[in-house]
């Protein structure tokens, strides 16, 4: 008999519009005036929140059908789970759609439609695919067992573990479509009345059905995180880009009408920031502490339409989780329903013109933690943890230990901080806030805001808006991270990509006040993750892949564009020059280029995703990973690659320092770490 474990319930939020209190209140200067305290379930934005962690590092991944994490979280969970990261992936629907498990070269007229049986096969593909990933036969057997959830809702859960790493696969089982409603989970979001009834698939030890409405479906995935405590959460894309495509051409990319991604992706995305936003409030009621996660967002079927990122050993790795996901009708895996998903086996996924599995795209893409040098010598950083804002600082100058986080506020946050220090050494931190996502309808705003501090290392005043450059909550929401430079001239600079796909820019003028939000010229669209700097004559630079070019713009003007890049650009102001690195799409080979344009000469730095850049008086120093996902540093010869230590979790940092080039960032136990790989010098 399966066993069957069970969930501790907590209390749960009154409504949807709780979900926002957190948003509303403690801020000044926002868009959306800030009621009156009150006592709610909603974690106070304002700073001073005591954070917990165990450092006890786990993988949280929520998806919407069997094998997102496999098309879009990939290579990142794979490579935690590597490192011995233990990972439980959540999947919200069945993935029954129209129950027709249909096999290349067969009609699918000719293929018979069974729901439970469709659903159960894709289960048996995960669990072939993750039993591989584990280093396991792909026919592993997995113990299934019965867990009930918050509501006494109860699902199934498989579990296997190899040596220290360990997998938990769990289906909700909520319905792709019904009778009444196709697209199902985007209706739960939206539709104040909507239950949904679970599927039950065939061969699961669940064989009733549960129920779901909206506040159903965030108190589950809300209780799942009390329960793992995960320290990194994955989720899909919750505001995916405006894309108007004909009638035809949207359909065969499955995508919603007007927007480039599933729409259960999106559904599932916002109901897992809901329940993020409402396991953070529940924790932190009454003095309790926020939980340290960071969150990591990863870009659907957005994918099709962008320049390929992943080089072909990459690429080739990961297609290969896709194979024993896929199965095929002739294997005997001993599951009666079906050995996977048939329609995406063997090299399906790469032979498929949408190019999902070619590319693997952050939402919200970082730099790394921000990290400033303090007036004592000793380094500071600062990251988003349960949503919220937080600071770390070194423990003795050069020690490379941290003190644990002290909760700055200002959540729910996007990850990524942007940041740009004044010239008397105070530090502005931006940040992309979910000022609403209340569901049911209800308001689903996003904002800019600002943490200026008070004194160089010393507290900061409160959080304040910044608005958001463009109008009305749908188109608001599709902005981009905010990145930010400081000019000679005591302007500050701060940009983001907006819902037409350019970037808006807004200036902070010298004596604190703040110009309006403006458009910069150009009709090109480019991706996020730009990058700004100030070259030696006082120049800002900014920097952003587009779909067939760089963009380049100098002072807010438009200059010429350079090739284009899989993956967002680093930039380095020399003596000489500005110098840009980037990878052609799907290319390892790292290229330099003038700002000003000419022949693209390769930087001997082969690898994946995105580069750091910075330079002193001994030269040019990169960092970035290679292909197997390792972080490597080069200044001239010397190259350096990191093979221990806690697994990053994103980017990690550069930074320059008397004692040499050194890398922060934060590792999958939510805590962070330091690589000091030049050997210290003098001067």
């Amino acid at each position: 008999m399966p066993r069957r474990t069970t969930v501790r319930r907590r209390g749960v939020l009154a409504s949807a519009a709780a979900l926002s209190l957190a948003a509303l209140g403690g801020l000044t200067g926002c868009s959306v005036p800030p009621p009156p305290r009150r006592k709610a379930r909603a974690a106070d934005p304002a700073p001073g929140l005591p954070i917990g962690g165990t450092r006890r590092a786990q993988l949280m991944q929520i998806a919407a059908h069997p094998d997102d994490d496999l098309y879009f979280m990939n290579p990142d969970g794979q490579r935690m789970l590597d490192a011995g990261v233990p990972v439980v992936c959540v999947y919200v629907s069945a993935g029954e759609h129209d129950g027709k498990n249909h096999v290349p070269g067969r009609g699918r007229a000719n293929t018979p439609a069974d729901r439970p049986a469709y659903s159960s096969a894709r289960h048996q593909g995960l669990r072939q695919s993750y039993a591989e990933a584990l280093g396991l036969g792909r026919f592993t057997p997995w113990q299934k067992d019965v867990v009930t959830l918050r509501g006494g809702r109860t699902a199934e859960i498989n579990t296997l573990a190899h040596g220290d790493r360990r997998v938990e696969l769990i289906y909700l089982n909520l319905p792709m479509h019904t009778p009444r409603r196709w697209m199902a989970l985007p209706a739960l979001w939206s539709d104040r009345a909507l239950d949904l009834r679970t599927v039950v698939s065939a061969d699961s030890p669940v064989t009733t059905s549960s129920t779901y409405d909206f506040d159903g479906l965030v108190d589950v995935l809300a209780g799942l995180m009390e329960t793992y405590r995960p320290t990194v959460i994955h989720t899909l894309d919750p505001d995916p880009d405006i894309q108007h495509s004909d009638e035809k051409k949207r359909k065969f990319d499955s995508e919603q009408p007007g927007y480039s991604d599933h729409a259960d992706h999106t559904a599932v995305a916002s109901f897992s920031w809901a329940a993020m936003i409402r396991r953070v409030a529940e924790a932190s009621e009454s003095g309790g502490e926020v939980p340290a996660f960071a969150a990591t967002a990863f870009r659907g079927y957005y994918n099709r339409h962008w320049p390929k990122n992943l080089p072909s050993a990459v690429l080739k790795e990961k297609a290969a989780h896709l194979v024993p996901y896929g199965g095929d009708v002739s294997w005997q895996c001993g599951n009666p329903s079906g050995c996977g998903d048939y329609s995406v086996g063997g090299d399906r996924p790469l032979k498929n013109v949408k190019g999902w599995v070619r590319a693997t795209h952050h939402r919200h893409p970082d730099q790394g933690p921000v990290v400033v040098t303090g007036q004592d010598g000793r380094l500071t950083a600062y990251g988003v943890l349960g949503l919220r804002a937080v600071r770390w600082r070194e423990t003795a100058p050069g020690s490379g230990l941290w003190t644990d986080p002290e909760d700055l506020g200002g959540g729910p946050l996007a990850p990524a901080l942007g940041a740009a220090t004044l010239k008397d050494g105070r530090v502005l931190l931006f940040a992309l806030r979910f000022s609403a996502l209340g569901g049911h309808g209800g308001a689903n705003h996003r904002e800019l805001v600002v943490l200026e501090q008070r004194s160089p290392d010393g507290p900061f005043h409160a959080w304040k808006g910044l608005d958001n450059p463009e109008r009305g909550d749908d188109r608001g929401r599709r902005i981009g991270v905010p990145v930010a430079v400081a000019a000679p001239d005591g302007r500050v600079h701060v940009f983001v990509r907006n819902a037409d796909k350019g970037v808006s820019t807004r200036v902070r003028r010298a004596d604190g006040g703040w110009e309006r939000w403006r458009q910069l010229p150009g009709d090109a669209e480019v991706q996020d993750g730009l990058q700004a700097l100030v070259d030696g004559r006082g120049r800002v630079h900014l920097f952003a892949a587009g779909r067939a070019e760089i963009r380049h713009w100098v002072d807010g003007r438009e200059d010429k564009p350079l090739p284009v890049a899989g993956d967002p650009v680093a930039a380095v102001a020399t003596a000489a020059a500005v110098d840009v690195y980037f990878r052609a799409p799907a290319a390892p080979q790292l290229l330099r280029t003038p700002a000003t344009g000419g022949t693209p000469r390769s930087a001997s730095f082969d690898g994946y995703g995105t580069v750091a850049a910075a330079a002193d008086a001994r030269g040019t120093v990169l960092l970035g990973r290679d292909l197997r996902g390792r972080l490597r540093l080069r200044r001239g010869d010397a190259l350096h690659t990191r093979t221990q230590g806690a697994v990053p979790v994103g980017n990690a940092a550069l930074r320059l320092t008397p004692r040499g080039a050194l890398a922060v960032g934060l590792g999958a136990d939510a805590h962070p770490w330091t690589w000091r790989p030049e050997a210290p010098t003098t001067g």
